[in-house]
């Protein structure tokens, strides 16, 4: 893998936790994550 697509992996992955991180401080998101994870059993 050359260092620029290394670099990119990296980054997608840090975008990704970011974007994770920020929808956790979102109350009503978990909650609505949550209603339709339950709703699937």
């Amino acid at each position: 893998m050359s260092v620029l697509q290394r670099a990119l992996t990296w980054a997608a992955a840090i975008a990704a936790l970011l974007v994770t991180f920020a929808l956790y401080q979102r109350p009503d998101f978990m909650i609505d994550m949550a209603d339709r994870l339950w709703s699937c059993f």
